[in-house]
């Protein structure tokens, strides 16, 4: 089955975002915890979220996908970022409890002055102290496209963080295709090698959702830009074979391109008429 889905806003609550989603003919969608840029979670309304339940079961959705605010940063050489971030995540996994959703997407953060081996570290420490066994979610690390400092740029990266993890059961990986092709995976040209080389160096099986974007800048910049599907520098016939790719088609797919909802409506239209499973 494709699970597709776009980045919808829970401001006027989660079943409003699904019913937005069944409106673009989506039958999932991604949310943010909380706003991007941090503060406080939606207030818990458990009528809402009863709601959401009932759309998800009559709509025959997949999986949902919970995206913590950008503003974490598990990797900060600042001591109280790093405790804020802590407190953040904590709140977040108990907050995944409650809802219908078994998918949480981190950024693993940015190292700043640190080598690489200190920010896996204070990465991993942080997720080993927030990661309980009555969590029922996947922690999943997003692979990134490697401006700055930016931790999980490369394959190696993520699992040397995944090997640090007590709970390794619960850790899964998001591929974004645009971060892939900044970050230098050749996604357009090679996708079987690549995907090759993420099961041989994380395993496929901890691949559990991916973000589907085209590039505004080119192969391997290291920049972060999303663009409409086709319209890129990775181009509708890249997409086309990801997201039918063996390792990719089953899995949640979900759109993060800077779009309006009928921008949206039509990527998810585009989306559907090309999937050949």
């Amino acid at each position: 089955m494709l699970t597709i889905g776009a980045h919808l806003s829970i401001s006027q609550g989660y079943a409003k975002a699904a019913e937005q989603a069944v409106s673009i003919g989506a039958n999932s969608f991604q949310f943010f915890t909380r706003n991007p840029r941090g503060g406080s979670a939606r207030a818990f309304d458990e009528a809402d979220v009863n709601n959401l339940s009932r759309i998800i079961s009559e709509n025959e959705f997949g999986e949902l996908l919970a995206h913590a605010p950008y503003t974490i940063n598990m990797a900060s050489d600042d001591e109280r970022v790093r405790t804020g971030a802590e407190e953040l995540l904590a709140g977040d996994l108990s907050l995944m409890n409650k809802l219908p959703c078994r998918l949480y997407n981190v950024h693993p953060g940015s190292r700043k002055t640190a080598g690489v081996e200190e920010g896996v570290k204070r990465v991993a420490d942080i997720i080993n102290k927030v990661l309980k066994p009555e969590h029922d979610c996947f922690f999943l690390l997003e692979t990134m496209s490697g401006k700055g400092s930016e931790l999980g740029v490369t394959f190696e990266e993520i699992q040397m963080i995944i090997e640090r993890i007590d709970l390794k059961d619960k850790i899964g990986v998001c591929m974004d295709t645009c971060h892939l092709f900044s970050a230098g995976y050749d996604i357009v040209n090679d996708i079987d090698g690549v995907m090759t080389s993420f099961d041989k160096i994380i395993g496929i099986s901890k691949l559990k959702a991916v973000h589907i974007n085209d590039s505004m800048n080119p192969f391997n910049s290291r920049k972060d830009r999303h663009e409409k599907l086709g319209k890129g520098l990775i181009g509708i016939d890249a997409i086309v074979n990801f997201i039918n790719h063996p390792a990719i088609c089953s899995l949640p797919m979900l759109l993060e391109t800077p779009n309006d909802i009928k921008g949206y409506e039509e990527e998810i239209s585009v989306i559907k008429s090309l999937y050949r499973h």
